[in-house]
């Protein structure tokens, strides 16, 4: 199946679905397996830009990361690196470590370093108000990852683009298995983090899908990602004591949630592909691929293109250098089974398309 799946796309699919859920005559669970087959199938055909500056090269660097423990923006700092290489930047990554202060400390250092560009990875830029200002007065481009709900240029701020898979569409692929799985009935426990606007707002969708197809959502948990070591173990025993086997899937914004819930759901008895179900929206980690392939406590990520979003974050701030606004590109997202994890990428435990946009990044900067 070839897979065009721009944002016009997605969301002319999602009125669509929406419109099949609510619908008197249509057939909910067919048009939830529909929707899920689209984000499924292999992912051949390239659907992002084809177009745009050749590389300004010799630039200089800065990635903020939020928290490198987060395995989204690991891979996305992964995916930066090996397109700045080809484009010819150096490039400096700090960690935030997943708290403000952190972050806050790593702008500061940033700014010192007077670099070409930043880049902002995993936490909302108008938390760190005073660096985005200095940045702005220094005429320093920024352009971010999973900075926000939203995709594109960020209001009230000089961020030029924040790159993302539709936020809410991964969360429908999320609420949508849960569905299906528990067939038509799901009772599910969410996992967010209050602090990440973007999470939020993922876990709220989740929470509306569930609840307007007639689902229970049991808990509402917010946990920092940034303590899941130390709090999933005994939240994940207590909500087993609560809940029981009422409890048919999980629903977490991130794949780290389930790292540390295996042992716990082994100690209540519960196999390795039992009730409940793990499902990540979001974002396709190393650790999440290897639980789906042994079938060890997750039984879904909604894995996002972070090597390939790498990429674009690269061409993303070579547009800003050159004048231009961003490319508009909205990649896909990957809703990742045991049934098809042989494919883009699944053997390297990652989401990396089969659609070759190595090569056509490659073309529109004219390097080899």
């Amino acid at each position: 199946m070839k897979m065009t799946r721009g944002l016009l796309a997605g969301c002319a699919m999602a009125l669509a679905l929406g419109a099949g859920l609510t619908g008197a005559h249509a057939d909910t669970m067919s048009d939830a397996k529909a929707f899920l087959a689209k984000y499924s199938a292999h992912v051949t055909t390239w659907d992002g830009p084809t177009t745009g500056p050749k590389a300004a090269t010799g630039k200089s660097i800065v990635v903020l990361a939020g928290d490198m423990k987060n395995g989204g923006i690991l891979g996305v700092t992964n995916g930066f690196t090996e397109a700045a290489k080809v484009i010819g930047w150096k490039v400096r990554v700090i960690d935030g470590a997943g708290t403000v202060s952190g972050r806050t400390s790593a702008f500061a250092q940033a700014l010192a370093l007077k670099p070409d560009g930043i880049v902002i990875e995993g936490f909302d830029p108008i938390e760190q108000k005073p660096g985005l200002q200095a940045a702005d007065q220094a005429h320093i481009p920024i352009v971010a990852w999973h900075a926000g709900a939203k995709l594109g240029p960020i209001p009230g701020t000089s961020v030029r683009v924040n790159v993302s898979t539709d936020p809410m569409l991964v969360s429908k692929a999320a609420a949508l298995w849960a569905y299906i799985d528990a067939k038509g009935h799901p009772a599910v426990v969410i996992f967010t983090d209050g602090q990440y606007q973007i999470a939020v707002a993922k876990a709220l969708e989740m929470k509306k899908i569930i609840l307007a197809m007639g689902g229970k959502v049991l808990a509402y948990e917010d946990t920092p990602i940034a303590d899941t070591s130390s709090r999933m173990p005994q939240l994940t025993t207590s909500l087993l004591q609560k809940f029981g086997a009422k409890w048919t899937d999980s629903l977490a914004i991130n794949d780290i949630y389930y790292d540390f819930m295996g042992p716990s759901l082994s100690d209540a008895g519960i196999d390795g592909e039992g009730n409940p179900k793990a499902v990540a929206a979001g974002d396709g980690s190393k650790s999440a691929y290897e639980r789906i392939r042994s079938g060890q406590y997750q039984a879904v990520t909604v894995a996002e293109p972070l090597n390939l979003q790498g990429w674009q974050l690269v061409d993303e701030l070579n547009r800003a250098f050159a004048g231009q606004t961003w490319s508009g590109y909205v990649a896909p997202f990957h809703v990742v089974t045991k049934a098809n994890i042989a494919f883009d990428g699944g053997p390297q435990n990652t989401f990396d398309p089969d659609n070759g946009y190595r090569d056509h990044y490659k073309a529109i900067w004219g390097v080899q």
